[in-house]
């Protein structure tokens, strides 16, 4: 396969359209059309699914991977043999907006060390920022999938505890016995693919949905638990002295949902793809539940 009808359907993934990859890529769209042509006739299938944005196929998503990954071996032999000081190297990691606001930002701490490389993050649940690696998306990604995705390799590198709290004004309004009426009182949920408080509503015995409220914003998450608006899985490492001043009470005092996480990246001799990934073990191990 040839390099420009790769980097061809890279430019429409990256850039959503046909006419900004040709912009991108300093060529006309009929010369993208092209190579996009020649690249599914080569290969007996179509590649990209001509929506808006234009998004690859099955087939196709197998190609933008193979496509990064001749990009960053490509980007990383000309910054070892140029002599331009301000030659950078993209890295697209996935990392979910929990981590993103706890842990997390060592990693980017250490990044900002690196003069030689740009770190583009794509923000998605853990459960599901396999799916930007298996797309080719991304070059690693904070996961709680255990199952390497086809061409990766996957390690643990810690837990993250969540425990359910909510402000002692909601706490006591809802208060049942020793505990607290699960299936009545409001809580507060991610996103649609958030089943933390389910978890927890199950464990519990709740007997029917409670008022559900969604915030789909780590920090955002915590302001509406600290507002009162309902209760919430919260990271131990975003509560702070919550707990100790009293500005939140825990909910059951054993409750929580630990949720493994691990780090899937691709299996490919690369030295940002080596630094990197010893970055997240370090980080990981000094920050995350073992």
């Amino acid at each position: 396969m040839k390099d420009d009808h790769l980097k061809a359907l890279l430019a429409i993934v990256d850039h959503g359209t046909f006419e900004a990859a040709a912009r991108a890529l300093s060529v006309t769209p009929s010369a993208v059309s092209q190579r996009v042509r020649a690249l599914e006739s080569e290969v007996g299938h179509v590649v990209i699914r001509r929506t808006t944005p234009c998004t690859p196929t099955d087939s196709g998503a197998v190609l933008v991977r193979l496509a990064r990954q001749r990009q960053l071996l490509d980007e990383e032999a000309e910054g070892v043999l140029s002599s331009d000081p301000a030659a950078r190297v993209d890295l697209p990691l996935a990392v979910n907006a929990d981590s993103l606001a706890t842990w997390f930002v060592g990693v980017l701490e250490g990044c900002a060390a690196w003069t030689d490389t740009v770190v583009r993050l794509h923000v998605e649940d853990e459960a599901h920022s396999s799916e930007l690696l298996r797309s080719g998306s991304v070059i690693g990604a904070v996961t709680s999938d255990p199952v390497a995705v086809q061409g990766c390799s996957v390690e643990q590198v810690g837990r993250m505890r969540y425990v359910p709290v909510a402000t002692p004004e909601l706490a006591a309004a809802f208060a049942k016995g020793r505990g607290v009426d699960w299936s009545a009182m409001p809580t507060v949920r991610f996103n649609a693919k958030d089943d933390l408080q389910q978890r927890l509503l199950d464990h519990h015995g709740a007997t029917r949905t409670p008022p559900t409220h969604l915030v789909p914003s780590s920090e955002g998450f915590l302001a509406a638990v600290h507002a009162g608006l309902g209760w919430g899985a919260v990271p131990e490492e975003q509560l702070g002295d919550d707990l100790g001043t009293g500005r939140l009470v825990r909910l059951g005092t054993r409750s929580r949902v630990d949720v493994p996480l691990y780090w899937q990246r691709w299996r490919l001799q690369s030295d940002r793809v080596e630094r990197i990934s010893e970055l997240v073990r370090r980080v990981a191990a000094s920050a995350l539940r073992r």
